[in-house]
């Protein structure tokens, strides 16, 4: 396994980071595809033997299930210093006012929360899930700072939104002395590369971490054009995602495969070493339902594409609509 700092922290992590939304309660949030806890557990226990220690989840993912799931599985199989435990707040986790959003009173609840579900006194990666349109950012930053100075969280960091907000949130953070945000978890693939026109510059120029999420957009890198799946077929959240389906979808998802052909090797390995190539990216967000799949994202590691491929693989991409901020 290969590791790297997380931005210009001195955090080290793995060059893949495991995503545990796909860890949880089927019959609990917007996901009925998630493994439960005794499928769960293989795929924790292959990523740690495999040197993964980067592992990334949520507050509302499966209602908490996955925190809880996670936070079990990482308790018996590894020591606490030994792994970067990532999570994140945001998204609504009940149905009354102050349930929801980036406030002082709800991100204190959230972390809260979130420590007793996963188990631990501390994570070592707390992130905004999204932005918070009705809380003042300077609202948000000093509670994160505070909960920094708790104890609570090691380093904080941000999920998809505009750079313009990404870019005043630094400066507010740097203008009053508190916590900075040392990541961004974004949305990036290969049929989806919007972000490559200000947040992926902003994010090198200023020494923040990139953690994308939806490297395989969501499976459909990992198959030929038109198959599908269970996942995609119930995804709600993947089909709002890629709505608007473009001619070049289909030509980059063709170069993908003609690219692993020559190679043979998977169609996620192509793609996943396309994420890894690209300027600033620290450590791509991998979520799996199988062991397979997790094998396939580990040998993507080592595979180089030439710079002939690379080019290949960029040329059909026209520009999409922005996906992912909400």
């Amino acid at each position: 396994m290969q590791y790297v700092r997380l931005g210009s922290t001195g955090l080290k992590v793995s060059r893949l980071c495991l995503g545990c939304m796909s860890f949880g309660d089927g019959t609990k949030g917007a996901h009925s595809w998630v493994l439960d806890e005794a499928a769960s557990r293989p795929i924790i226990a292959r990523a740690l033997e495999a040197g993964i220690n980067f592992f990334d989840t949520a507050n509302v993912y499966s209602d908490g299930v996955s925190e809880e799931i996670t936070g079990r599985a990482l308790r018996d199989m590894a020591r606490r210093d030994e792994v970067v435990i990532a999570t994140k707040a945001h998204g609504a986790w009940g149905n009354k006012p102050n349930q929801a959003g980036l406030s002082r009173k709800a991100l204190m609840q959230a972390i809260d929360d979130s420590l007793r579900r996963l188990g631990t006194d501390y994570v070592d990666l707390y992130q905004i899930h999204r932005w918070d349109g009705e809380t003042p950012i300077e609202e948000t930053l000093e509670a994160l700072n505070d909960i920094v100075r708790a104890g609570k969280a090691r380093y904080i960091g941000a999920s998809s939104m505009y750079a313009w907000q990404f870019q005043k949130a630094l400066a507010v953070s740097e203008r009053n002395g508190w916590a900075r945000f040392v990541s961004m978890q974004n949305h990036l693939n290969l049929l989806y590369r919007e972000e490559e026109r200000e947040m992926l510059p902003l994010c090198r120029d200023a020494g923040i971490g990139v953690i994308p999420w939806s490297p395989l957009a969501r499976g459909r890198l990992t198959r030929p054009w038109g198959e599908t799946t269970e996942r995609l077929e119930t995804d709600r959240f993947g089909k709002l995602l890629y709505a608007r389906t473009e001619a070049s979808d289909r030509e980059v998802v063709e170069v993908v495969a003609q690219i692993a052909a020559a190679r043979g090797v998977p169609m996620a390995h192509v793609a996943l070493a396309w994420v890894l190539a690209q300027p600033g990216i620290t450590s791509p967000i991998v979520g799996v339902t199988k062991l397979a799949q997790l094998d396939d994202a580990i040998a993507a590691l080592d595979l180089r594409l030439t710079a002939d491929e690379l080019t290949a693989l960029a040329a059909p991409y026209v520009p999409h609509p922005v996906s992912g901020h909400v």
